[in-house]
């Protein structure tokens, strides 16, 4: 393969006009928010082929602020590229194509760093399949289906990203080649407000019934909001339908008249809004079809190697099903409305009030999955010793006795998991392959991180500045004298493969190794877990 070159960002433009024109196009927060900009700027780019089509889709993510760019081309810039390709001029003819189109790329922003490779594309597709698994996204353009389909099979095998782009004359293509795409932050066209007017909950109703609508105060009256007057008017309409809210298109109709008629005045604004948000007093309960879909999706039976995405809606499939009563979280927000400031301060404080404890029961409700599904690497730690045990070697130690040691292993944990009080329960066959691929090697990079740790508690025993430290499984201490740092109280794993880590709270603060610790009573470690991802 090619040698990468990388560029250092350029002292001064060399089209002064150009540049004044495309510096204001760069990336606006505004339009995705922090966590969009800040993935943006995590992400590496390597496109394929440096043509019109190529510069211009890199051109746009580079004033974008994407994070590095890696163009890969092995063309010389012909005559007839200058009529369609804006990256390059008549100095340029002759000279490296990729060389040319990433200085130009590199002007653009000097804050995206910025690489190339002079080689074909189909080179390195068929000779250096595991170069692509380092990027985010892969963009191929003018590439033939042959090493497209290729492509697709290398990005997919390495979860890279991969994007189609083709210009042909007077058409063009563009598609995406990915096994799954899950969206956190949305930001949907179109927002209804959350306001639970045909579910109030009990601070809301509460809240409602301390309201009088036969006010005699005329400003009183007007300044009523019109959550209030929903919810007052759609009880006493369930009051005489025999508990049920309006549905058909003749009681809908009804209501809005019962609305109109508690309007006493003209210039009401209150109540001319409830009218007009009347609708959401007819919106069906519960969550809606799409969202129903997500939850019974398979992958929302979550394993160790699910992704965040997945953990949450785990997490929210069981809030729906018990705290929620059928119901999703609530947002939290209220619009805008006619109101005394009083009023719509309180009802803002009820809303963001249920919002913030929804928010808790979801949070704890992740904190619990992502213990159920982080405990396959701690009981793994424990079967590997007890394989060496049996067998005098770690398994994966040798090649040849790969498949033979995954099965013994697998048995192995089965095993332990029975001592430990988990009968039933199993580790996926994925998280068993990979401590056997482990070979008991010591990697550097997890060493370092793992020496940090051990060193930092080293610090805190040392220093005798700390409240109770309870290591149940490798060490004890007594409470110390100063209690200024408070270190872990457990079993530290580390999580290599996908960055996250883990603490096993031991039972018994006095026994100085626990072979059957109490997280291990049942499978799910729920009492016992801290797990923060970082």
């Amino acid at each position: 393969m090619a040698r990468a070159h990388e560029l250092a960002p350029p002292a001064i433009a060399t089209d002064a006009a150009v540049l004044d024109i495309l510096i204001p196009m760069r990336s606006d927060p505004m339009i995705w928010g922090d966590q969009g900009q800040a993935a943006l700027e995590k992400a590496s780019i390597c496109l394929l082929n440096c043509g019109p089509t190529g510069s211009e889709t890199l051109k746009n993510l580079v004033l974008g602020g994407v994070g590095s760019i890696t163009v890969i081309d092995d063309s010389k810039v012909e005559v007839g590229d200058l009529g369609n390709n804006f990256r390059v001029d008549e100095s340029s003819v002759g000279q490296s194509k990729v060389k040319c189109v990433c200085a130009f790329l590199q002007e653009l922003n000097d804050a995206v760093k910025a690489k190339f490779i002079e080689e074909y594309p189909e080179t390195l597709i068929a000779t250096s399949p595991s170069f692509f698994s380092q990027f985010t996204l892969v963009i191929a353009t003018q590439l033939v289906e042959d090493s497209m389909v290729k492509l697709d099979r290398i990005c997919r095998e390495a979860n890279v990203i991969l994007i189609f782009a083709r210009s042909y004359g007077l058409t063009g293509l563009v598609r995406i080649s990915l096994k799954e795409h899950t969206v956190v932050e949305s930001k949907p066209d179109h927002f209804l407000d959350d306001l639970r007017l045909n579910n109030p909950w009990p601070e809301l109703r509460r809240f409602a019934e301390s309201i009088d609508l036969d006010v005699q105060d005329p400003v009183a009256y007007k300044h009523t909001p019109y959550v209030v007057v929903l919810i007052k008017m759609a009880e006493q309409w369930a009051k005489s339908h025999d508990g049920s809210l309006p549905s058909t298109r003749e009681e809908k109709k009804e209501f809005k008249e019962l609305l109109k008629a508690g309007m006493v005045a003209l210039d009401a604004d209150n109540y001319r809004e409830a009218i007009e948000a009347s609708f959401k007093v007819f919106a069906a309960l519960g969550i809606s079809p799409d969202l129903q879909q997500i939850l019974n999706d398979s992958s929302a039976e979550v394993e160790s190697n699910s992704s965040d995405f997945w953990v949450m809606v785990a997490a929210l499939k069981e809030f729906i099903a018990n705290e929620g009563g059928g119901e999703a979280p609530l947002e939290g927000s209220i619009p805008d409305m006619t109101s005394s400031t009083e009023l719509y301060i309180n009802l803002q404080n009820i809303y963001q009030a249920k919002a913030e404890a929804d928010f808790l029961v979801i949070e704890q409700r992740v904190r619990n999955i992502l213990k159920k599904i982080a405990v396959g690497f701690y009981i793994l730690l424990r079967a590997v010793d007890r394989f060496a045990a049996n067998y005098n070697s770690f398994p994966g130690k040798f090649d040849s006795g790969m498949d033979e040691d995954i099965s013994r292993l697998k048995t192995t944990a089965v095993s332990l998991l029975g001592d430990l009080g988990c009968n039933g329960s199993t580790l996926t066959e994925d998280l068993i392959n990979e401590i056997c691929r482990f070979g008991a090697s010591e990697l550097h990079a997890v060493a370092a991180f793992i020496g940090g740790i051990a060193s930092q508690e080293v610090m805190k025993v040392l220093s005798l500045a700390l409240s109770n430290l309870d290591l149940s499984v490798y060490i004890k201490a007594q409470k110390l004298v100063t209690r200024q740092f408070v270190p872990m109280s457990g079993t530290f794993i580390f999580n290599g493969i996908d960055h996250k880590s883990v603490v096993f709270a031991g039972r018994s603060p006095t026994s100085r190794w626990s072979s059957n610790l109490s997280v291990c009573t049942a499978f799910s470690f729920a009492k016992h877990l801290i797990y923060e991802p970082f």
